[in-house]
């Protein structure tokens, strides 16, 4: 069996081993193709019997000059960069990693709320450029001090990653909302089950954990901003096109929206032109809440037993 797989740097820029995939077939490693020329997408999954991906689209046209792919396997939860209908229709299953990030990506939207309460980095960075040691006080802040204590985080996805987050912020003081997933004893145990309108008004905080879908699509738009409390901390690193993003940006510069913390944007990498860069108050990290080594491991891991699985005749975490 030939393996391609058309990012590998993603996964591993060299801190891990690809042994035990390469153990699985004839396999070619891309440390990057085109997110955009699908010529050279389709023209790098030639005699593929297996292709893997973590970020490069796989759409119809390249499984169309290709139609040897037997197998689609990406490696991420998030699977939209396939076209998982096109390749249905040939008989090309496709699994995705599911569960490998939960830790990592509530950590990282936790760690992004701090930053915007805190804003350690620059104070840090103050204090380095000698302004605490010139300082005619016995300290400074730059930016208002915020303590979540008693403060209400609302979670829109309450699935495993949306769980681990309402439980941190339940263990800093916060009072957890939750919407957008179907209610469980487990989750109950750490949040109350609202309405989506309930939630927005509710909230001091809105973390977004849901899946891009159709229902989903600019859940935070212009109209769902007007509803929520003035001075409301939005965090995303689910997906970019959950937000209208020149609602937001004009949120924020307004002040409605008092500060968002974002790891992904609708398009990606960014565009210059992309309003929230000259929006206030916007941190924007690059997507990158998946990438702690133990998470990329559990990616590796779960990815050869996928491939194992397919190989035998029985694929796993199938999403089509």
């Amino acid at each position: 069996m030939k393996i391609v797989l058309l990012d590998g740097r993603m996964e591993n820029p060299g801190d891990l081993s690809w042994d035990a995939l390469a153990a699985l077939g004839e396999l070619t490693i891309y440390d990057r193709t085109s997110l955009t020329d699908e010529d050279e997408i389709a023209s790098r999954i030639a005699d593929a019997d297996i292709l893997l991906t973590n970020k490069t689209p796989v759409s119809a046209y390249a499984l169309e000059r290709n139609p040897n792919v037997k197998y689609i396997s990406v490696l991420a939860t998030g699977y939209n960069i396939v076209d998982t209908a096109a390749a249905r229709s040939r008989g090309i299953p496709v699994s995705n990693v599911p569960s490998y990030g939960t830790a990592a990506v509530a950590q990282f939207a936790i760690a992004m709320l701090l930053e915007i309460c805190h804003h350690v980095a620059h104070h840090s960075d103050t204090v380095h450029a000698g302004r605490w040691e010139s300082c005619e006080d016995w300290c400074y802040w730059d930016y208002p001090l915020i303590e979540l204590d008693g403060k209400t985080m609302g979670i829109i996805g309450f699935g495993r990653i949306g769980r681990r987050t309402g439980a941190i912020a339940r263990a800093l003081g916060m009072n957890v909302l939750a919407s957008g997933s179907r209610p469980t004893p487990e989750g109950r145990e750490i949040a109350e089950y609202v309405e989506l309108g309930e939630l927005l008004r509710r909230s001091d905080v809105i973390c977004l954990h849901c899946p891009l879908t159709p229902a989903t699509a600019n859940i935070i738009s212009r109209e769902h901003i007007a509803m929520m409390k003035d001075g409301v901390i939005i965090i995303n690193n689910a997906r970019g096109a959950l937000i209208d993003e020149q609602a937001l940006a004009d949120a924020l510069n307004s002040g409605k929206v008092y500060a968002a913390g974002l790891d992904v944007v609708t398009v990606e990498p960014i565009r210059g032109d992309n309003p929230l860069l000259k929006a206030k108050n916007c941190l924007i990290t690059p997507h990158i809440s998946w990438a702690p080594k133990e998470a990329r491991e559990r990616i590796m891991t779960a990815t050869v037993e996928n491939v194992k699985a397919f190989l035998a005749g029985k694929p796993i975490n199938v999403v089509n």
